[in-house]
């Protein structure tokens, strides 16, 4: 009896759904011509030390960007990790590890077309808590969203929530309210996309630890997790069915001195509405220094 309730219900709701939209081929229409959302993630963009130097040489602001604009800002949204921090007077270096870049280096970004970087990593505080305070408003002015500081970014595209956070894990773990973070986020989106500054520099493989963030943040609410601070490309991997991609490598940095830090990896992710139809893995190497370019592997 029951299963015929059900039948009959079925068979009303398509009865109903049929003389709405008329024919199969409709029906058909309406499924696949549902608007598809592309998602562009880079790895560490550091532009300060030699970048900016070889930039100002080059009188362009926008050189390291130059051979990669042109798929970056086709994305819907494209979002990459700010591996230093903008500020007034940034003192012209080419060497040392405190970071900085002038605010005229931001014309790249704008110039990519790049809507959303990540401040949650082991240079952010080069120049302390007003290095971090100028940055935001430098990128704010410019109009780029930020995440990392313990705030949710959410990007409506296309009928779909999508929603963005940062986290700096290196040397350090994460607490409950990092976990509590992520699932008050998930409840707020779609889809959910970390990016994760963590694990150990110049090694092509993650770690354990690495593995077990990645298990703990899929299972509070992660849908993709995308790393970045070895400046190696790192292997991808899926968790419940997630993607993890352990770390994408530089994609614009200074460091020409090995092959494998001048490679890096961009992941196009390609959506309908939340669901995850296709990745493409994008190739990048710094043939040029600080500069990547496209190519076909590393």
């Amino acid at each position: 009896m029951v299963k015929k309730i059900i039948a009959a219900l079925i068979l009303m709701f398509l009865i109903v759904f049929i003389k709405e939209t008329k024919t199969f081929e409709e029906i058909k229409k309406v499924v696949t011509d549902q608007p598809k959302t592309e998602i562009i993630i880079t790895g560490d963009i550091m532009l300060g030390r030699s970048v900016m130097s070889k930039s100002l040489a080059k009188k362009d602001f926008k050189y390291p960007f130059l051979r990669t604009a042109d798929i970056l800002k086709t994305a819907d949204i494209t979002f990459g990790n700010l591996e230093n921090p903008i500020i007034k007077n940034c003192p012209i270096s080419n060497g040392g590890f405190t970071f900085c870049s002038s605010p005229e280096m931001i014309s790249g970004l704008t110039f990519s077309g790049i809507d959303i970087v990540n401040l949650a990593n082991n240079h952010t505080k080069n120049y302390g808590n007003d290095g971090l305070n100028q940055t935001q408003d430098y990128l704010q002015k410019e109009k780029i969203d930020y995440v990392g500081i313990n705030n949710l970014i959410i990007k409506n595209v296309n009928q779909t929530k999508f929603g963005f956070l940062g986290f700096d894990f290196v040397g350090k773990s994460p607490n409950d309210s990092d976990y509590e973070l992520i699932k008050n986020s998930k409840s707020q989106v779609d889809v959910l996309i970390i990016m994760i500054h963590w694990g150990n520099e110049y090694v092509a493989k993650s770690n354990n630890i690495q593995k077990e963030i990645a298990k703990n943040i899929i299972n509070n609410g992660g849908d993709v997790i995308m790393g970045g601070h070895p400046h190696w490309v790192q292997e991808m991997d899926y968790i419940d069915g997630k993607p993890i991609f352990y770390s994408l490598g530089n994609f614009v940095f200074d460091q020409s001195w090995s092959e494998e830090t001048k490679k890096g990896l961009v992941v196009r992710l390609n959506y309908q509405g939340k669901n995850l139809l296709g990745i493409d893995q994008m190739p990048i190497y710094m043939e040029n220094f600080g500069q990547p370019k496209w190519v076909d592997k590393i």
